[in-house]
């Protein structure tokens, strides 16, 4: 039983193994399970579940215990009861079977449309009737109410059979050319036929009108889409009163609402392949799509993927088994798939031992191996020059490369590269020097960037592990193996300077500690020169006597502390010195400076000073204008403050000041002096 796994979804598929013949005695078959491991681990889920050549079609009865399948060659078709896990009977018939359809709910009652016109009647005991329509059939359904069979194929007209009055019924005429595919909705009986031209024509069997018209070819053409033919409709399916699934011939498949001419979800299987067919798996809402290739499963109101089934050979028809997570197909090849998903649903009735049994599996699971087949990717492809080979059988692509046979892989690899045994033998040489090095002292393989830290890292993990010995201590995720940390041993961005002040202060015993460690790092580096030049260690070489006792006395922190200052200062003096030597060595050169219209130019200390001031806050201004008596500051009787600014005078101002103050001055003693004159005058005194 091979198991498979897309989006963590199980596939197990049951029809995998070696099948044995017809012809062997059951001694040989016996012997061969006893010598085979692939014969002996086989699961045969029901007796000679496989076709001479072919398997066309597929189908369950409407009971479930019954499952029907035709194929070549010669034409057949296969019943196997479920019940019995066994064959339960074998009808060869004259002609291939398009499709076919069972008209009761066990294998009484058989509708066979085969591809020479001929539509075929089987009852429970055989054969039963025979009659033939005009035009090559492709695919009709029965509609239960009126016993009527619609038959569409290479003509514009749907035949009408009614099985009752045993006679052709009046066509339905459509407007297309033909018509490959049809279905009748369960519920209210509307009839609906794909065409050649990409529409969906829906007809009322009561009435024998159309009744709506969808072209699902436009539709089916999206952005992302290439198209090089015009769609036609290959596979059409209804769920429920409203929803109907369309599949194109060029991989896309269109969910509807009858209710709108626009899809809901267009869905391409990107191969551009015709869709054979659709199924609804109602209990997780899901769509079973299938092309040749594949089988994809989609969320109906998402469109996401939800997992796909990829079989080695092409799939001619699907059938989903109700109620159930089994699948099966009818393939290109003579054995039927049959695969069970344990996600869809519980097992049938018939092998509900398949529950256990994956039970088991998945308590137990076991990693797949391709023992047969070589993963190889395209620039692989390119080496060995086997590029021509892509989408040919010899190829499987998956995910980013592809599969093959890997006696195919060795033969070409053998002529691409005569000299790979020479290669090989100096790989196993290497690995037995490895392995007697591995007993010798292992070396720490230390990161570029930060390796003191990083030594100091491995150091307190070792102490961690030596403390677990003695107690349970919770262990703590290291950063040298946490990716979240992994660019600070990476990037030299993140390098820790030792020789700055604050990693000096903050760090004052790290210098002692820093020597042991660098002295070790010495050591492992001159170890990996000798190991990458490949000679031998001088033994009896004796290590330098370290000692590992740390002082954590508060005394000689304190002096480290201060000995660590003593050095910054020695260094920053050092540092003022030379900026001295340097300002001193420097030739001055003359600046200029712009004054600003409307302002004088007293002297470079006011402006200064003024620049001085705009420098300084609000509350600084405040405090040198009340000095300098331009500010008051006093408390009202409210309890607020009143502030009284007097303004200050410019020197234009002052100078105006002074002028007006001696010109009165003057004007005051002109006055005086003429009162004088006037008074003696009138006393009588001459004038001198």
């Amino acid at each position: 039983m091979q198991v498979s796994s897309l989006n963590e979804v199980k596939i197990y598929s049951l029809s995998c193994g070696k099948s044995l013949p017809e012809w062997l005695s059951d001694r040989k078959k016996r012997a061969l399970q006893k010598k085979d491991v692939d014969v002996r681990r086989r699961i045969e889920l029901i007796q000679d579940f496989e076709m001479p050549t072919v398997c066309t079609t597929i189908k369950v009865s409407k009971d479930g215990q019954y499952i029907l399948a035709t194929g070549t060659y010669k034409p057949r078709v296969r019943c196997y009861d479920t019940y019995q896990l066994s064959l339960k009977f074998e009808r060869c018939l004259d002609s291939e079977v398009v499709t076919f359809e069972t008209l009761s709910d066990d294998y009484s009652k058989i509708v066979f449309l085969h591809n020479d016109r001929y539509i075929e009647f089987h009852s429970q005991s055989g054969f039963y009737y025979k009659t033939r329509i005009p035009k090559f059939g492709r695919d009709f359904s029965y509609h239960y109410p009126s016993c009527d069979l619609f038959f569409v194929g290479a003509s514009s007209e749907v035949y009408r059979l009614n099985l009752e009055q045993g006679r052709y019924l009046n066509p339905l005429q459509t407007d297309a050319a033909e018509n490959n595919v049809c279905d009748i909705n369960s519920i209210h009986g509307l009839f609906a036929t794909g065409t050649v031209e990409g529409r969906v024509e829906c007809w009322d069997p009561r009435t024998r009108g159309r009744v709506g018209l969808l072209d699902c070819a436009l539709s089916s053409v999206t952005a992302d889409s290439e198209i090089n033919s015009l769609p036609t409709i290959s596979a059409l399916k209804f769920n429920g009163a409203l929803t109907m699934a369309v599949g194109t011939s060029t991989g896309q498949v269109l969910l509807y609402d009858l209710r709108s001419d626009k899809p809901l979800l267009v869905k391409d299987h990107q191969y551009g392949l015709p869709i054979k067919s659709v199924h609804f798996q109602d209990s997780l809402d899901l769509i079973l799509s299938a092309d040749s290739r594949i089988i994809k499963m989609w969320n109906k109101n998402s469109g996401k993927i939800f997992t796909s089934l990829e079989p080695e050979h092409d799939i001619n028809d699907v059938c989903l088994y109700p109620n159930s997570g089994m699948l099966l197909t009818a393939n290109e090849t003579p054995k039927m798939g049959i695969y069970y998903i344990p996600v869809l649903g519980p097992a049938p009735r018939w092998c509900s031992f398949l529950d256990n049994l994956t039970e088991e599996l998945e308590e137990n699971p076991e990693s797949t191996v391709y023992d047969d087949y070589k993963f190889v990717t395209k620039k692989d492809l390119e080496n060995l020059g086997l590029t021509h080979l892509i989408g040919s059988p010899f190829l499987r692509a998956y995910m980013h490369g592809f599969f093959m046979d890997i006696r195919l892989y060795h033969k070409v690899k053998l002529m691409v590269n005569p000299f790979a045994y020479e290669e090989y033998r100096k790989d196993k040489i290497r690995q037995k020097i490895e392995e007697t090095r591995a007993q010798r002292v292992q070396l720490k393989k230390l990161p570029k960037v930060n390796k003191e830290l990083a030594l100091k890292l491995i150091e307190e993990e070792e102490e961690k592990q030596k403390s677990t010995w003695k107690k349970k201590v919770k262990s703590l995720p290291n950063i040298l193996t946490d990716d979240r940390f992994k660019v600070m041993f990476e990037n030299p961005d993140f390098q820790v300077d030792e020789e700055s002040e604050e990693f000096r202060l903050l760090n004052p015993l790290v210098s002692k500690i820093s020597e042991k460690r660098k002295k070790k790092l010495r050591l492992l580096e001159q170890q990996e020169l000798r190991e990458q030049e490949e000679e031998e260690e001088p033994e009896g070489k004796p290590s330098d006597a370290e000692s590992s006792e740390s002082s954590d006395d508060e005394k000689d922190w304190v002096e480290e502390v201060r000995k660590q200052r003593r050095l910054l200062q020695q260094e920053e003096k050092v540092k003022r010195q030379e900026r001295l030597r340097e300002d001193q060595q420097m030739v001055l050169k003359p600046q200029f400076y712009e004054i600003k219209a409307g302002e004088e130019f007293r002297s470079f200390k006011d402006s200064a000073t003024k620049q001085k001031l705009l420098n300084k806050t609000l509350e600084d201004r405040l405090k040198l204008e009340a000095k300098n008596g331009t500010l008051s500051v006093a408390d009202t009787t409210v309890g607020s403050k009143q502030l009284t600014f007097t303004l200050k005078r410019s020197e234009q101002q002052k100078k105006q000041q002074e002028a007006e103050k001696l010109h009165r001055q003057e004007r005051k003693t002109l006055r005086r002096s003429a009162g004088h004159l006037k008074s003696r005058h009138r006393r009588g005194r001459p004038f001198h």
